[in-house]
């Protein structure tokens, strides 16, 4: 394999091995920014709950949930904007791998050649050895 190829392969693995730490990163946000939802609606569960039972909490449920929702609403954001952000991770890990893949055959087809070439050599050089030799005998 030429120095080239074996250069662009590590470049190319490096570039892979960033985004899928890339990818980890952002699948652990959005881990995180799904769980504050799921938190969001425990906490306004609760609060619904106390304010059953607590007649003073019920006067101030509706004020709680008018901020629930904003916050629900930030976090829905949050969440929908990691999913984009991961979708373009996940596009350029597609096209890094790709890449990755086309120099990794190149360099093995480079190879082959090297060694057809080669074969092709030493073919002819027995080839003309076997000739000198029922020549000279």
């Amino acid at each position: 394999m030429t120095a080239w190829a074996q250069s662009l392969i590590r470049l190319t693995n490096y570039e892979v091995e960033t985004l899928q730490k890339r990818m980890a990163e952002i699948a652990a946000r959005r881990a995180d920014a799904e769980m504050k939802l799921v938190m969001l609606d425990a906490e306004a569960e609760g609060e619904k709950a106390q304010a059953t039972a607590d007649p003073q909490h019920a006067a101030m449920l509706r004020a709680y949930l008018n901020g629930w929702k904003l916050r629900r609403a930030n976090a829905e954001g949050m969440v929908e904007a990691l999913l984009r952000e991961e979708e373009g991770a996940r596009d350029a890990l597609t096209a890094a791998f790709e890449e990755l893949k086309k120099f990794e055959h190149v360099a093995e087809t480079t190879r082959v050649n090297k060694r057809i070439e080669a074969n092709r050599r030493e073919a002819a050089t027995f080839d003309e050895m076997g000739l000198r030799r029922r020549n000279a005998g």
